[in-house]
């Protein structure tokens, strides 16, 4: 036998010999998710309290915990940006739900959207003056109707025909938003300002609540809820009810803006997001700075987002804005400036 085949024989009798290997399923990672929240660009002052200022710290540590916890048990992020929405539209400190500010006439006249990036669903109502919830009702209208946004005498009716909570105008009353709209209103009078003019304190003009999220199964969602700003003329809806302006998410992105809902519209602000990562092939941050030190004006308010990855960004152009930011990796952290 030649040398050469009968060192093939010898290392085949070798590996023969060896134990046979089995092979196991690889270890399932950690949970991926990701979840910020704002409750608005309209802030306290910096010389505020700190005491003060620890009330929302602590409203908002306990939102974003809330849904930070059932995303990190596998919640979906369109069950979890409702949730955390409602929680915030219940709390009198935000300007959405309870706690909303009034209309010029003394009212109040809610907005809301959410939308499912994963299918780009959506929903929305704007105007309604007798729900608890804005948010559950936008997204009542994206899965009970073929269409994405109701508004005032039709969205209340649309609720009259679902099992959704009701209640009197006057139960979104604070003494703080009456405060407010007072002092609104004998501005304009003492200066002749028209309805159109800005407000000398531009906090007035926003207040909004937003989360976006990124679930388990790698799903997009935002939701956005608003009382709007103070002062307001009737029937004026601005930016946090429209898909595309104040509120969006597609597979790339979700993002949930505050500020002059004006100026959000114009901008289509949300969806700009969204196209400079598509098309631009802009980083998160890098499209979020755009649409907030570029392109919107000082004072303007800010944005929420976060990407397919989980990035998260806040950033904003005003005094502040309440926000808080969470994810899998143990990120946890809120601020207001």
């Amino acid at each position: 036998m030649r040398p050469f085949h009968a060192a093939v024989l010898v290392l085949a009798a070798a590996f023969a010999s060896l134990p046979s290997c089995t092979t196991t399923a690889p270890t399932p990672q950690p949970l991926t998710y990701a979840i910020a929240i704002h409750g608005g660009a309209g802030t306290l002052s910096k010389n505020t309290p700190p005491e003060r200022r620890k009330e929302y710290e602590d409203a908002l540590a306990a939102a974003l915990k809330y849904g930070r916890d059932r995303l990190a048990l596998g919640d979906s992020a369109l069950d979890v940006c409702e949730s955390v929405v409602r929680i915030l539209e219940d709390d009198p400190r935000f300007n959405a739900g309870k706690g909303a500010v009034y209309n010029e006439q003394g009212q109040h006249e809610l907005d809301a959207s959410i939308m499912d990036g994963s299918t780009l669903r959506c929903g929305a109502v704007a105007g309604v003056r007798t729900v608890r919830h804005p948010v559950s009702l936008a997204r009542l209208v994206m899965e009970k109707t073929r269409h994405v946004l109701l508004a005032g005498d039709g969205a209340e009716k649309f609720a009259d025909n679902h099992n959704i909570e009701r209640v009197p105008n006057d139960w979104f009353d604070t003494d703080q938003r009456r405060k407010q709209l007072d002092e609104a209103l004998q501005e304009r009078a003492k200066k002749g300002l028209a309805a159109a003019d800005a407000p000398a304190d531009r906090r007035l003009d926003y207040g909004t609540v937003g989360c976006v999220a990124l679930d388990a199964q790698g799903r997009l969602v935002a939701a956005t809820s608003t009382g709007g700003m103070t002062a307001k003329r009737w029937g004026r809806i601005g930016d946090a009810p429209v898909i595309g302006a104040g509120n969006y998410a597609d597979r790339f992105v979700a993002v949930s803006c505050t500020g002059t809902g004006e100026q959000f519209l114009r901008h289509v602000a949300a969806k700009s997001i969204s196209a400079r990562i598509e098309h631009g092939r802009a980083t998160l941050a890098e499209a979020v700075e755009a649409l907030v030190d570029r392109t919107l004006e000082p004072g303007d308010g800010g944005v929420i987002a976060v990407d397919r990855f989980g990035n998260l960004v806040a950033r904003f152009n005003s005094e502040g804005m309440y926000r808080g930011l969470a994810d899998a990796t143990g990120r946890f952290e809120v601020a207001i400036f």
